[in-house]
């Protein structure tokens, strides 16, 4: 068995590869997402669920036309476990060079979130109070619907991701803005 950061640890592996602010926040506010989901799903796990989304992206920074492909040499050298490497790199399933598939309750959602906090992120900075915190679903649903908003999100991802969890798309987008709602105070979003 390998290695296993905790939140700490894996925050400033994060920054090693990711020197932009936006990569760590994006890092930090998928890591609560997948914590908010594990504390309903998982509470055994919910560390190991906050971690693998806080890493999710580790080599996107550096190697961004290596996503998920490059990650798995980076946390090999880094003497990670494989349930952590093929967690991550599971998120970029048919869109990177992953072969790892999404199969873990854990990995679909992992896989829809990802995109999906984007839109819900970049609609909240449309907002004037800049947060999340007064956000609606039916906000959400708007600049979802609505495909040159935030138009790198790719919106077939969180609809396949919903589709292999057999979660409605609504109850998705609900619950994650109610995670990001979450994460107002830790991290000003």
């Amino acid at each position: 068995m390998g290695y296993i950061p905790s939140y700490d640890e894996g925050l400033e592996i994060l920054k090693k590869y990711n020197k932009e602010s936006f990569h760590i926040l994006h890092g930090q506010v998928v890591g609560g997402v997948m914590k908010y989901f594990a504390e309903k799903h998982d509470p055994d796990n919910v560390d190991f669920w906050e971690v693998v989304g806080l890493l999710h992206d580790l080599d996107f920074g550096m190697y961004p036309e290596e996503h998920c492909v490059k990650q798995v040499e980076i946390m090999t050298e880094l003497g990670f476990d494989e349930s952590i490497i093929n967690s991550t790199v599971s998120h970029g399933y048919g869109m990177t060079g992953s072969q790892v598939k999404p199969e873990k309750q854990m990995e679909k959602i992992l896989f829809a979130v990802d995109e999906l906090t984007g839109i819900i992120g970049a609609a909240a900075l449309m907002r004037p109070s800049k947060s999340v915190s007064d956000m609606t679903l039916k906000s959400v649903k708007k600049k979802f619907k609505d495909k040159s908003f935030a138009a790198g999100c790719n919106r077939d991802v969180i609809k396949e991701g919903a589709e292999k969890l057999e979660w409605e798309i609504n109850y998705l987008m609900e619950e994650t803005l109610e995670a990001m709602k979450t994460l107002v105070e830790k991290l000003s979003i």
